[in-house]
């Protein structure tokens, strides 16, 4: 039984191997931009619309309001990555309804990318919002000891954010592969459905706590009113 999407290669020279990673994830990126280049093409501002720009708007009024939930208020500022990382993992976790199909998130390659580019967006739209020097003071706040700290904290948590997508989708995977070798027809339709809704959940959670990191370091803090109040 293979744990990994990384275990099946199609080509390998020396270091560099193509393996099914890497065709799935590139096999989604292009069935994302298909579809949303299908769906955008006729988009109509009347109340006349398609089935597919209704379910779209769905989608994108949703994932506004959860950015706007959590503290930012222009989502429009954020949702081309917040949302599309939610899309991507979500697709990538729902089509384990096909048999043939190992999703992407099952190696930690890809959550480790996926991972290391929440971190690079941290730093980007915090510095975007509140300017270099304002940002990196943040990792002084509220006391210089504590930049080791912070930035521990920043490594430690892409970490984390990297494990616990992989875990879910890994584990998930194998206990379908051995519910299929013991009872092949009635637990894998069950755990195929648990599959579903752990994979849904894992996709929030991931953009969700992208997002939650994105607020803090956009966060400006307010100014203290040190007005001294004068009596008679």
């Amino acid at each position: 039984m293979k744990l990994s999407p990384d275990q099946t290669i199609f080509w390998a020279h020396g270091f560099f191997n193509i393996n099914l990673t890497l065709v799935t994830t590139w096999g989604l990126m292009l069935l994302l931009v298909l579809v949303s280049a299908i769906i955008t093409r006729k988009l109509k501002s009347d109340m006349q619309i398609s089935r597919w720009q209704s379910m779209l708007e769905i989608v994108v009024t949703g994932i506004n309001s959860e950015i706007k939930g959590v503290g930012l208020n222009n989502p429009q500022l954020y949702i081309g990555f917040i949302g599309t990382l939610f899309l991507f993992i979500a697709t990538a976790n729902v089509l384990i309804v096909f048999p043939w199909y190992q999703p992407p998130t099952g190696s930690l390659s890809t959550t480790a990318a996926l991972a290391i580019s929440v971190f690079i967006a941290v730093p980007f739209f915090g510095i975007k919002q509140k300017g270099v020097l304002a940002y990196l003071k943040s990792y002084l706040q509220p006391t210089f000891i504590m930049l080791p700290f912070n930035l521990i904290s920043e490594l430690s948590r892409t970490l984390a954010l990297a494990i616990r997508l992989f875990g879910n989708i890994m584990s998930g995977g194998m206990i379908v592969a051995i519910l299929l070798s013991i009872t092949p027809f009635i637990f894998p339709i069950v755990m195929k459905a648990l599959g579903l809704l752990i994979g849904m959940v894992q996709a929030y959670i991931f953009s969700i706590l992208a997002t939650v990191y994105i607020a803090a370091a956009v966060q400006v803090p307010k100014k203290s009113d040190n007005t001294n109040s004068v009596t008679n």
